[in-house]
């Protein structure tokens, strides 16, 4: 009988901390006290196992710390500096993204309504953030037309990623593709283009329909 309740018997302390560790170690993501419970044998208690488990790692390169409700294994933040380089981020565009950055580059300074009429579709407040955040685009002029709508221009940002002095500069859609501005897949409608034909597409309305 005393065998039988010995196999529901928590394991010791020492080993449930070597299992949150373990666990702790192989999760991409914080995990909460409950996944923990989850995941070890019945009787088991992560939290106090948890609490055990951040004062043995005091002080060391590697500290046990809560995000939120999770838990989580991290740098300590005194030797953050040792895990910094210099990296290069790549930010895939969105097709929307990429043809309403197209538009307002060829086409500057345009409107909102006028970038539409190109697309044929609405542009959402989603794609211009996106551009925006990049500093890829800022807000120009406003139209003195009725109700004064404001107007999009490329940035400096923009022309400096992609190594133009001036809007004047802008390649055409060999170049942009060379430069990773848009991918090599033929947009809606298009069969291969001469060169002469692929440089002057991006001006055309029809480039840009979904």
């Amino acid at each position: 009988m005393a065998d039988e309740e010995s196999l529901f018997d928590a394991p010791p302390m020492g080993e449930q901390e070597r299992m949150v560790e373990a666990i702790l170690f192989a999760t991409a993501e914080p995990v909460t006290v409950a996944e923990l419970q989850a995941r070890m044998p019945h009787g088991a208690d992560p939290a106090e196992a948890l609490m055990h488990l951040r004062r043995r790692y005091e002080g060391r390169g590697v500290n046990l710390v809560k995000v939120g409700d999770a838990w989580a294994m991290r740098t300590a933040p005194d030797l953050g500096f040792l895990m910094q380089r210099e990296t290069v981020e790549t930010r895939k565009l969105s097709r929307a993204a990429i043809e309403t950055l197209a538009i307002i580059a060829y086409h500057q300074p345009v409107t909102r309504t006028e970038i539409e009429e190109i697309r044929g579709v609405a542009v959402s407040r989603g794609t211009v953030d996106q551009l925006l955040e990049l500093d890829w685009i800022r807000l120009g002029r406003r139209r003195m037309t009725p109700g004064r709508p404001v107007t999009f221009v490329v940035t400096e940002g923009f022309l400096d990623h992609f190594g133009l002095e001036s809007a004047r500069d802008l390649p055409g859609l060999r170049e942009l593709r060379a430069a990773g501005l848009l991918d090599n897949r033929p947009l809606p409608g298009q069969t291969s283009l001469t060169e002469d034909e692929d440089d002057a597409a991006i001006g055309q309305s029809e480039l840009f329909e979904d």
